[in-house]
C-alpha cells in the first residue's frame, strides 16, 4: 500500500503563474465574442504557466488551436509581453498593448460584400 503525504494547498501570494488580468480578459473574450458570432471561432483553452499564460482559440475542440495569445512578463522591456501565434508556431504580431496585438485577428472579421 502506498501512502502519500498531502501537499499543502498555497496561500495567497504564494502563486508563481502568470495569468491574465481582468481587463487583458475583456479585452481577450470581447474579441473570442465577436468571432464566435461571425462563427470562425468554437472553443478556447486557458493555461497559466510559471513564465506564461495563454489563451488557445480553436475551431473545433479536437484540433490543435487556430491561435495563441500570449502573456510572458519578461519580454516586457524588449519585444513586448503580448503575442499572438499563428497554428504554424508563426509569431503573427508582437507588442506591448494587447489591443494593438489583436488587431492582427480583427482583420479576419472584415469580409468583402458580394
Amino acid at each position: 500500500m502506498n501512502v502519500q503525504t498531502p501537499t499543502p494547498f498555497p496561500g495567497p501570494g504564494t502563486s508563481e503563474k502568470v495569468a491574465f488580468d481582468r481587463g487583458e480578459l475583456g479585452t481577450i473574450l470581447g474579441l473570442y465574442g465577436r468571432m464566435v458570432a461571425a462563427g470562425e471561432w468554437r472553443d478556447y483553452a486557458m493555461s497559466f504557466l510559471k513564465d506564461h499564460a495563454v489563451f488557445a482559440v480553436f475551431r473545433h475542440t479536437a484540433e490543435h488551436p487556430l491561435y495563441r495569445i500570449e502573456k510572458r512578463p519578461k519580454l516586457r522591456a524588449r519585444q513586448g509581453q503580448y503575442s499572438v501565434i499563428g497554428m504554424d508556431g508563426r509569431v503573427l504580431k508582437r507588442g506591448q498593448d494587447l489591443k494593438a496585438v489583436l488587431r492582427v485577428l480583427e482583420r479576419k472579421l472584415i469580409r468583402p460584400v458580394e
